[in-house]
């Protein structure tokens, strides 16, 4: 099983899977509108602006982290809109950890663990980032912003 087989469904409602992104990079980030990290959708869009073509942000809103996305799909998709003009693709709200975490999430976490080793995410804002092939190849945590992983990535 890769990213790409696994059914997601966009804040929109439909069921899709991420093949239609193979062959660019992706970084899924489980996001939320209420969280002291929530000013890095900013720069998530304005990377995604210019990397486009080569990186997809993918946002998947997550609820578990101090109740900070307790809106609707619908209201996190007005959120967006009106605050921060995300043009990125957003996802329906899922878990991230325990028994119900979504299953792209139990495959990021075991493909590349956080902090000492832990597999579970430890707050809103984590980013994974898959290559152009579809390995889970980094784990950066809330506080690396867009603007460094930007950097790191296409320097």
């Amino acid at each position: 099983m890769t990213v790409y087989d696994i059914p997601v469904k966009s804040i929109d409602g439909q069921t899709m899977t991420l093949e239609r992104f193979r062959g660019r990079m992706l970084l899924v980030v489980n996001v939320a509108s209420r969280c002291g990290f929530t000013p890095q959708y900013k720069g998530l869009e304005e990377m995604y602006q210019r990397r486009k073509d080569d990186l997809v942000v993918l946002g998947f809103p997550c609820n578990q982290f101090g109740r900070q996305e307790p809106g609707s799909d619908r209201e996190i998709r007005e959120f967006c809109d009106d605050y921060y003009n995300v043009s990125f693709p957003l996802f329906a709200k899922i878990d991230v950890n325990g028994a119900g975490a979504h299953p792209l999430y139990q495959l990021l976490k075991a493909e590349k663990r956080g902090f000492l080793g832990r597999q579970a995410i430890a707050w809103n804002f984590t980013k994974f980032l898959v290559d152009r092939n579809g390995n889970v190849v980094k784990r950066y945590s809330s506080r690396t912003t867009p603007e460094k992983i930007e950097k790191e990535v296409f320097s």
